[in-house]
């Protein structure tokens, strides 16, 4: 039987020079990739990363994906499969942080480490580490630009929410209660979406991750409320789908459109601008942090603690936008076509 370790090793580093020590390469490690889906971008990139460092450290994969964001079943037969499967190392972004839980200390209970990438389980430990972009943080970049931007009318801001799924807590909650608390908005339970009552916020919608729940969505607030002027969306797939909603009305030039990833199509957005501002998160390093992790694991049963003052491995986050102002840290477009994936 695999010991079972919480993580307990060296400290975080820059972006793009983040390391979790010496990875070893090894016959025989068995890895899991479990991602929420296998077709938006920045899972395509994460199984990219996975892939090129397995490669590399001579570790083998096996990747499992939901059938759309929010697809639990499937992520729980994926690990179910990799237990069955004697695996070292699970890397999962969950779709319900906290009902995986109980499949996630199965495979705990069997000796296997499991790595929560981006999306922090709840409760937190339980995965025995976390890879993550400070979700918080970037949603709270994106709602100080936002009102920074609007400067003295922020305060008359009509305000719609294009969220991923009803489930709560998840990456989504951080998001966007990281945004409310950089435009200014009180959070009342930050645990939670839906319990405010600023009277600038129009309403929440679900989007499950694409474009097309995007427009969906951005459709149904607007029936609510069509002086919406800031939109905050999960991702860029949907602030892609709010835009097209907006477009069909008319709107598109005068809301303000904000997301989170940063991938090249999301970057590109952000210069044609479709969105105003973004916050990038770097899924291929997540990725290959992970497979380090497990690679180490294995051989020596080590792993990264977390960074300092935080319950995970934080990533790292930017804000990209071509308009930047003053007291928002921020990258323009040619930096982040640099730093983009997708």
């Amino acid at each position: 039987m695999k010991t079972r370790l919480m993580a307990s090793a060296c400290g975080a580093a820059l972006l793009g020079m983040l390391s979790v020590g010496s990875a070893h390469a090894q016959d025989n490690v068995l890895a899991c990739l479990i991602t929420k889906t296998d077709t938006n971008p920045f899972f395509v990139k994460m199984k990219e990363g996975a892939e090129a460092k397995a490669e590399e450290l001579g570790v083998e994969l096996r990747s499992y994906a939901g059938r759309i964001d929010g697809d639990h079943e499937s992520q729980v037969q994926a690990i179910e499969s990799c237990i069955a499967d004697n695996a070292d190392g699970i890397l999962i972004t969950a779709s319900d942080t906290s009902s995986i839980v109980s499949s996630v200390q199965q495979a705990r209970d069997a000796g296997i480490l499991v790595i929560a990438l981006d999306t922090p389980l709840d409760p937190v430990d339980a995965a025995d580490a976390t890879f993550a972009t400070d979700n918080f943080l970037a949603g709270e970049l994106i709602g100080q630009w936002a009102a920074a931007t609007l400067g003295a009318e922020a305060e008359n801001a009509r305000i719609a929410f294009l969220n991923l799924t009803p489930s709560q807590p998840t990456v989504d909650v951080l998001r966007n209660q990281g945004f409310m608390s950089g435009f200014g908005i009180d959070l009342a339970d930050p645990n939670v979406i839906g319990d405010e009552s600023d009277p600038r916020i129009v309403g929440h919608d679900v989007t499950n991750g694409n474009e097309e729940g995007g427009r969906t969505a951005m459709e149904n607030l607007l029936q609510q409320d069509p002086t919406i002027n800031v939109v905050h969306t999960i991702n860029e797939p949907a602030a892609a789908g709010a835009y097209e909603a907006l477009r069909a009305v008319g709107r598109e030039n005068d809301v303000l459109i904000v997301s989170v990833d940063g991938g090249c199509p999301g970057v590109q957005n952000v210069i044609d601008g479709v969105i105003g501002a973004t916050s990038q998160q770097y899924p291929l390093q997540m990725a290959a942090l992970g497979i380090e992790a497990i690679a180490n694991y294995a051989a020596d049963g080590t792993l990264p603690e977390p960074t300092e003052g935080k319950d995970f491995f934080d990533t790292g986050v930017q804000l990209v936008t071509d308009a930047p102002v003053d007291g928002v840290p921020s990258i323009d477009t040619t930096e982040g076509m640099e730093l983009c994936w997708g």
